[in-house]
């Protein structure tokens, strides 16, 4: 008697696993982690470890209570370390552990698990704790201050900021220049100060197809472009803020971006005209995390509009209206 199996697609297997692309994905982080770990020490390291703990455990209980296959691959690991990069290092723990049940259980497995959520977990999680605790979440410390006593620490404007606001430049604060901005040598983020370990990743990813280059060229390029026609400091836009960790490791996620190459384009340009708007026009000198969650969202009709038809199709006659037996 043949045993019949019923599965989810994809039915074509591939020696691409998932497993082994977020691994991949984890190996592209890692320069980043190694850079945060030394510009702001060991605490860096364990926000990323509790994070990363947290969306796996969260994604097993989950799991179990639906009783759905308790086998899980890399991809809460990849969450939940993203997720770290977009906190500073003072963040509390447990204000981050909240933010990965929103990522694991709201954002994703209320919508079907894996390759079934709209929007990307990590950055929406980002965008609730921002919201929910906005103190704790823009409380930026200097790089290499992590060995001075808690009441020492030497907090600071993030280089976007300091670039941004007329303020700051009427008072003379300091800009980083191209090395300090490669090598995260300011205050900021976890995984967004080191803007050279985040270009190793991203040429790492495309070196192993994990990703196409289209939306983080297409995203950095109309960030850029849009700086410099405003006469903005096109560095400090580009390697200042999120801009790269968001571009080449958020706005490519497969489940939430468009399939198309023409789509990818779209949605990268989108999320460029999104993120200036808000830089130059809102009160936050950051917009890439709001700037990829509206994509997300507009991502499906991006997909209607953009995604080739197969070769051969023919759109289909209207229907005939039959009236007293005569069509």
């Amino acid at each position: 008697m043949n045993k019949l199996i019923v599965e989810n697609s994809p039915h074509i297997r591939s020696k691409h696993t998932t497993d082994k692309i977020m691994a991949r994905v984890l190996i592209a982080l890692s320069p980043a982690l190694i850079m945060s770990v030394y510009l702001f020490g060991l605490r860096a390291f364990a926000l990323s470890v509790i994070c990363v703990l947290s969306c796996m455990v969260f994604e097993i209980l989950y799991r179990r209570f639906i009783k759905k296959d308790k086998e899980i691959d890399l991809s809460p690991a990849v969450t939940g370390l993203l997720l770290a990069f977009c906190l500073p290092v003072t963040f509390p723990f447990y204000m981050a552990v909240i933010g990965c049940f929103i990522a694991i259980i709201i954002v994703k497995q209320f919508f079907g698990g894996l390759g079934q959520n709209f929007a990307n977990p990590a950055v929406t999680a980002r965008i609730v704790l921002f919201i929910s605790f906005t103190s704790e979440s823009t409380y930026y410390v200097n790089a290499f201050h992590h060995k001075e006593a808690v009441t020492d620490i030497t907090t600071g404007a993030t280089p976007l900021i300091s670039g941004a606001t007329p303020l700051a430049l009427e008072a003379g604060e300091e800009i980083p220049d191209l090395i300090q901005l490669l090598l995260g040598r300011h205050s900021g983020m976890l995984g967004e100060t080191c803007a050279l370990a985040l270009i190793i990743g991203f040429v790492y990813m495309v070196m192993t197809r994990v990703i196409r280059p289209v939306i983080p060229l297409a995203y950095v390029g109309t960030v850029a472009l849009g700086a410099f026609l405003a006469g903005e400091n096109v560095l400090l836009h580009v390697l200042g803020g999120g801009l790269i960790l968001g571009a080449v490791f958020m706005a490519t996620d497969y489940a939430t971006t468009p399939v198309s190459i023409q789509g990818k384009f779209v949605f990268g340009v989108g999320c460029g005209l999104i993120t200036l708007v808000i830089r130059f026009y809102s009160d936050m000198p950051e917009g890439v995390s709001f700037a990829i969650l509206i994509m997300n969202i507009l991502t499906f009709y991006i997909d209607r509009f953009t995604t080739p038809r197969a070769f051969g199709y023919k759109k289909p006659a209207p229907k005939e209206v039959k009236q007293n037996g005569k069509s």
